[in-house]
Formats: C-alpha cells, sequence, structure tokens
C-alpha cells in the first residue's frame, strides 16, 4: 500500500518549463475486489513521454497492476491524463494463434500492425524475417520475445508498457534486447535486471514502501542517491532519537525537583529553618509553578522532536540477513560430469555432448548458455541420478525420456533442495503447502517476511500472488530445507533487486554448494566460483 503521493525531482523540468507532452497521475486509489487492502492510496505525480523510464519496486507492489490501471484495464479511482495511448507488453498469445505463424495473427495482437515495419524492428533485432513465417510454438524464448517486442515498437506515437522482457531469456538474447531498447524512447520498462535498467533508461519511477517518486539518472545513479538518503535519514533519526533522550531526562528531573519543593510549602522545622516566615509559602508557590512551566516546554519540544522524526525511516528498505542450514557430506566431490551427451528419443540431434565438470563441496557453479542448449535437462539428470529428498512438485518422478552418453554420477546418500524455474504448480494456501512439503509454517512465514512478504499475504490463496512473489515461495522452502547441494533454475526470475542483493549476500557469507542457472549477469558475476558452459 502506498498511502502518501510522491513528487517529480527531475532534472528535466526546467523552472517555468515543461517538456511537450506529460503522463499526469492525480489521487490514484486502487484496490482489488474483495482484497485485503489498497495497492495505491491518493498517490499523484507526473511523468514525460519522451523519457526511457525504468519502472522499480519490491515484488506485489503494484507495478504491473500500474501498467494495466494505464491501459484501463482495472477501474479506478483519481485521475490519468495522457496524450498518448498506451500499448502493453508481453501481448496475449493464445494457444491457437501460437500454432500459427506469426504473420497471420500481426494485426490482431496490435491493431494496424504492418508487416513491413515489423521486419524492420527484427533487423534490428538481429532477426530474420523468416521467424515471421514459422510456427510461433515452434520458435525459441528470445526469438519469440523478439517478435513480440518489434510488433510493439512498429506503431507511432505510442507510450510503450513494457513488463519484465528478458526473463527466461539467455544472456545473448539478452545483450540484443539490452541494446535495442536503449536505442528506443518512449517507454515504461519494469525490470529487476540492473544491467539491462542501467543500459536502458534515463529515469527511474519508484515504489517506496510509502511513496513514488521519480528520479532522472538510470539504477546505479538512483542506487547510489537511495543509499545516501538512508544513510542521512538513519543519522537523522538517531539524533532526534538522542535529543528526545536528554529531553525526557531533563524534563523527569525537573519535574521531581517541582515536586520535591511544592512538598515544602506545608510544615517547616522552626529550629533548623528559623529564618523562613510565612512569606515563603507564595515565594516557593512561584518557583514550583516556573519549574511546571519549564516541563511543560521541554514536553512541547519532545513532541516536536517526536513529529520531525516521523516519516525518516518510512522509505528505509532495511533487508533482514537470511540464514542456510548446511549439511557436510563425508565424500568432497558431490557431482562428477564426464564426457556426458543427452539426448532425447524422439530428437535427431543431442541436445549437447562432450561435457566434463564436477562440484566439490563448497563451490557455486552457473551453468551458462543460450536457451535450448540443455541446462535444465542437465539439471534434471542430476537430481534423478541423486534420487534426492526434494520435495518439489516440478521434480520429475519419472525417468526422463532420453539417451545418454559419458559418466553423469552423484554420491550416494545426497540430499539436493531444489528450486524449479516454474511455478504454475503451486496453487492453494501457505499452510497446505507448508504441510506438504514438511515445513514448520511459522519458521516458513518467518523467512518470507525476511523477503519482505507482508503478513495480509499469508492469508491469500498462492493462485493471486504475482510472479515474483511465487518464486519467493519456492526460495524460502529452500532456504528451510537442509541440504548438501542446492540446485536453483533461474531461481530470480521477477525476484526484485533488493531481494535479490540480499540473497547474494546470504551466499557470499554461508558458502553453500550450489548449481544453478541464472541470466542475471551481475548475480551470476558476484555469486559463482565457476561457470559451466554448455
Amino acid at each position: 500500500m502506498l498511502p502518501v503521493y510522491g513528487k517529480c525531482h527531475s532534472d528535466d523540468f526546467v523552472k517555468g518549463e515543461m517538456c511537450m507532452s506529460q503522463i499526469n497521475v492525480t489521487n490514484l486509489t486502487f484496490a482489488y475486489e474483495g482484497s485485503f487492502d489498497d495497492i495505491f492510496e491518493n498517490v499523484s505525480f507526473s511523468i514525460d513521454t519522451d523519457w526511457k523510464l525504468g519502472f522499480i519496486g519490491r515484488n506485489g507492489k503494484g507495478k504491473t497492476t500500474f501498467l494495466r490501471l494505464l491501459t484501463e484495464d482495472y477501474a479506478y479511482q483519481g485521475s490519468i491524463s495522457a496524450s498518448a495511448a498506451f500499448d502493453y507488453f508481453p501481448y496475449a498469445v493464445t494457444e491457437t494463434q501460437r500454432k500459427l505463424p506469426a504473420s497471420a495473427f500481426l494485426d490482431e495482437i496490435k491493431t494496424d500492425c504492418e508487416e513491413w515495419r515489423v521486419i524492420c524492428e527484427l533487423a534490428q533485432l538481429g532477426e530474420d524475417a523468416e521467424i515471421l513465417y514459422r510456427s510461433f510454438e515452434t520458435l525459441s524464448f528470445g526469438e519469440q520475445t523478439k517478435i513480440l517486442l518489434a510488433v510493439l515498437f512498429s506503431g507511432e506515437n505510442d507510450f510503450l508498457l513494457i513488463d519484465e522482457p528478458t526473463n527466461h531469456l539467455d544472456h545473448d538474447a539478452r545483450e540484443t534486447v539490452k541494446h535495442y531498447l536503449a536505442s528506443k524512447k518512449g517507454f515504461i520498462l519494469v525490470s529487476h535486471d540492473r544491467d539491462l535498467l542501467d543500459a536502458c533508461i534515463d529515469h527511474v519511477l519508484v515504489l517506496n514502501r510509502q511513496t513514488i517518486e521519480v528520479q532522472s539518472g538510470n539504477f546505479s545513479v538512483w542506487w547510489e542517491n537511495k543509499q545516501r538518503k538512508d544513510q542521512f535519514a538513519i543519522s537523522e533519526n538517531e539524533k532526534h532519537l538522542k535529543e528526545i533522550g536528554k529531553l525526557r531526562q531533563a524534563a523527569r528531573r525537573t519535574a521531581a525537583w517541582a515536586d520535591k519543593n511544592e512538598a515544602t510549602k506545608i510544615g517547616f522545622d522552626p529550629v533548623k529553618e528559623h529564618d523562613r516566615g510565612k512569606g515563603m509559602r507564595p515565594y516557593i508557590g512561584a518557583k514550583t509553578k516556573k519549574m511546571q512551566s519549564r516541563v511543560i516546554q521541554m514536553k512541547q519540544r519532545i513532541e516536536r522532536e517526536i513529529e520531525e522524526k516521523e516519516g525518516l525511516l518510512q522509505d528505509l528498505e532495511k533487508t533482514v540477513d537470511l540464514r542456510l542450514t548446511l549439511l557436510s557430506h563425508h565424500k568432497d566431490r558431490l557431482v562428477n560430469v564426464r564426457d556426458y551427451g543427452l539426448q532425447y528419443t524422439d530428437a535427431v540431434h543431442p541436445v549437447f555432448t562432450g561435457l566434463t565438470f564436477s562440484i566439490h563441496q563448497g563451490e557455486r557453479v552457473a551453468l551458462h548458455g543460450a536457451n535450448g542448449c540443455g541446462k535444465s535437462s542437465l539439471i534434471k539428470m542430476i537430481l534423478q541420478k541423486a534420487a534426492s529428498k526434494t520435495t518439489d512438485a516440478a521434480c520429475p518422478a519419472s525417468p526422463m525420456p532420453v539417451l545418454e552418453k559419458g559418466v553423469c554420477e552423484t554420491v550416494s546418500g545426497l540430499t539436493i533442495s531444489y528450486v524449479n524455474q516454474d511455478t504454475s504448480f503451486l496453487t492453494g494456501s501457505l499452510p497446505a503447502f507448508c504441510k506438504k512439503r514438511n515445513l514448520d509454517q511459522s519458521l516458513f512465514c518467518a523467512v518470507l517476511r525476511q523477503l519482505d512478504f507482508e503478513r495480509v499475504q499469508f492469508a491469500k490463496n498462492m493462485d493471486d500472488y504475482s510472479e515474483g512473489q511465487k518464486k519467493k515461495v519456492l526460495l524460502a522452502a529452500s532456504l528451510l530445507t537442509p541440504a548438501h547441494l542446492y540446485v536453483w533454475d533461474e531461481p530470480l526470475n521477477y525476484i526484485d533487486v533488493f531481494s535479490r542483493m540480499q540473497i547474494e549476500k546470504l551466499l557470499l557469507e554461508y558458502e553453500p554448494t550450489l548449481l544453478f542457472v541464472e541470466h542475471d549477469v551481475r548475480f551470476r558475476e558476484t555469486v559463482a566460483t565457476k561457470v559451466v558452459e554448455l
């Protein structure tokens, strides 16, 4: 929930001037029907239609929802005014359309789409026009994404809403999309890929914990500013707390003096206080009143200090350190792959051949290669060989229909904690999920809270979660599963930037044995101790 509005702080607004075309959001309020909380509450800000705008925020904060509000998919309160038309990526491609070549349904997903314009955009994406005439479902993730992006940018005068275009794309496809978007303008890009954001955007729209803000610059500029702002807020907060503590201590001391002084008004020892007369009572009363007045003034100062302190930490992103319970195996080498090849029984060519590598305890091994090179197939074979104790419902329960060459072996008694790239099987309630996985529900919810899950989400069905929230469910389950080897297949798809950094810190601190596939360049470079190219 974002209960307060944010202002545009961009340097592009020059005094007395304003950019030609703007999108103005005023007092926007929205909540899903039957929801426990508002997604947006009285939100106001302005953006320019000429910007290359990166949209940043925690999972579940409402980034995709806001894009859908712009395209008028949902009813809302407040106003959104814009001179530009909006178009949203990714387009919904039906099952019927997927069996056809893209050229057959271009004008169905984008009105008045001209094929020659799409071909021109595909050329900028490094793709030949022939992919438009092949069955859409036979194309790779990268080819499908490039076609849809080409359709998106084939129009004129649209302000484009691009929602996580690089999920499931390999490194080369990501690089192509990155350079392509860097050459464009007039869009909002939702992405958690720091490398992509740095290359493609010139402004950021940020959903903070309590506010919305707009700033000029790319991700790194915003992140540096945020760290300075957060440090300043922490310092100011500590200063106010110290001042409040001193004032409260002085107020208590002065109040005690006033009470003690007031008690001397009635009754006195004529021997010890021989110089005291009847006129002392008014004097003592006046002195007490003065002290009490000082106490009131101090309390007013305390209230002012507290008021100044309020709001200082409202947008502070303070991540909690995560924990892992590692198992130690009596053998150092856990996985041995030597001159290994895989070929599906119904395929003409092998997925890969001649692969050799090993995984030793403490190593974090990244599998790297193009889409379709066999990374997930290899992971599933290792899981199958290990006959692991994984409880992932998406883990292959029966032998894969493949032919093998060479050696792929795991040590006996190996326990694996697995995160699948697919989240579609997550349905039902969290308690039911915990029961199925034999997880302690209170501990599981505690880990989700550390991953920035709001408590209100615990009462919802997982069907209603965002993709990022679903991925956090799988990650939390993996973190709670003691294991010799952690196997994570694209664990960061849809995961917000703050949680990515949180997981990086965890892996560097605990140094688990990890086999993973991840296309986030910065994450892979930070975490991996060894990269295996397929």
